[in-house]
């Protein structure tokens, strides 16, 4: 940082994968950086699955933070294979991992892993959610905590997901419910408790869709510590459970609702139903309006989820990690030349708001289908 430059603090709200991304960035720049995280550590809850980064765009965003060998040690190539069954359990389509692939798989505990050892301990403010985000006096922006008190920094970054808190200071776009919900349960050291499972899946990820009726879907999705990762996928009401009777916590009675749903699928299929004791977690999948886009502030901006929240279809941690790169090398340019941060905020938004509303409008079509 030039000396003749004053000194700018950022707060990046959420350690998720971009916001530690663009931490990691900015703290090797010296570049004062505070992270705000509601859970209380690391490890409170589960991560998600496997995720699969691009050279163009996660991969990118990693070299950029010095941390692509990193990944390249943990990456699955092999969980690139794509196995399609049809609800009689013939296999219509089967995608053989390529020996290079330029999406290698790697599981989303192990990426935040990297990302926390390389920002240091002690770098992110844990159990301390951020509950308002509003611009306050000189062109700054006050945090409100959830624990109490409130802090100002040049730049508030919100990095916090779906329901982010930080959003509404610059937009009153609200996520909606596609029609779509997730119901998630997993299984554990399957080669060796599961094995006709484990061979249903293979090395990477499983679809089984009933296209021609209900649209119903069942995804297993193998991760890089022996388990495997279900999701049940269904076409329905956000209220389905309550409409159904069905008591989510008990996991008997899940399964059993379940097996009537998917009646007259094949044996194999049904293991990922009937084997798991649970527990199933039930993810409404929700999206944001595209293409979103906010009156530009100087001291707010928004990356990720927070910013083009779409359906899973391998893009969203890709662009949350390329947007927190492009941020931070902005941010890094303008504190480099001595140029006003508000400006580099608004080249990044040019930048990512179109690629978000290009990538959003992509995932929510391919969930039509």
């Amino acid at each position: 940082m030039p000396e003749n430059h004053p000194r700018i603090a950022i707060a990046i709200v959420g350690a998720g994968l971009g916001g530690l991304l663009c931490a990691v960035i900015l703290r090797g720049h010296g570049i004062d950086t505070t992270v705000f995280e509601g859970d209380p550590e690391p490890d409170h809850r589960a991560q998600g699955g496997s995720l699969d980064l691009d050279e163009h765009t996660g991969q990118a965003a990693l070299r950029a933070a010095g941390l692509h060998d990193a990944f390249l040690a943990l990456a699955r190539p092999e969980g690139q294979e794509v196995r399609e069954y049809d609800r009689t359990g013939r296999l219509v389509n089967h995608e053989d991992a390529p020996a290079s692939s330029p999406r290698p798989e790697i599981d989303r505990t192990q990426l935040r892993g990297i990302l926390l050892s390389a920002l240091g301990e002690g770098e992110v403010r844990w159990g301390t959610p951020v509950s308002e985000v509003a611009p306050s006096s000189g062109g700054r922006a006050r945090v409100t905590l959830g624990t109490g008190g409130t802090e100002e920094f040049d730049l508030v970054v919100g990095a916090d997901g779906a329901w982010s808190k930080v959003r509404p200071a610059v937009s009153d776009a609200r996520p909606f419910y596609t029609g779509n919900t997730l119901v998630e349960t997993w299984f554990t050291d399957v080669d060796r408790l599961h094995p006709e499972l484990a061979a249903t899946v293979g090395h990477g990820i499983m679809l089984a869709v009933d296209a021609e009726n209900t649209g119903h879907l069942i995804i297993g999705q193998r991760n890089g510590d022996h388990t495997i990762r279900v999701c049940v996928g269904l076409k329905c009401e956000e209220d389905w459970a309550e409409r159904a009777a069905v008591d989510l916590s008990d996991s008997a009675a899940v399964r059993a609702h379940f097996t009537k749903l998917f009646a007259g699928w094949h044996d194999d299929l049904l293991r990922a139903i009937h084997d798991t004791k649970g527990p199933f977690i039930n993810r409404p999948v929700h999206r944001l309006p595209y293409p979103h886009t906010w009156q530009h502030h100087p001291a707010v901006t928004l990356l990720g989820d927070a910013a083009h929240l779409m359906p899973p279809a391998g893009q969203g941690a890709n662009l949350a990690l390329l947007d927190a790169a492009d941020l931070a090398g902005a941010i890094r340019d303008a504190v480099a030349d001595g140029s006003a941060l508000g400006g580099a905020v608004a080249r990044y938004e040019e930048i990512m708001q179109p690629r978000g509303a290009i990538a959003a409008e992509q995932s929510a079509r391919a969930l039509e289908q």
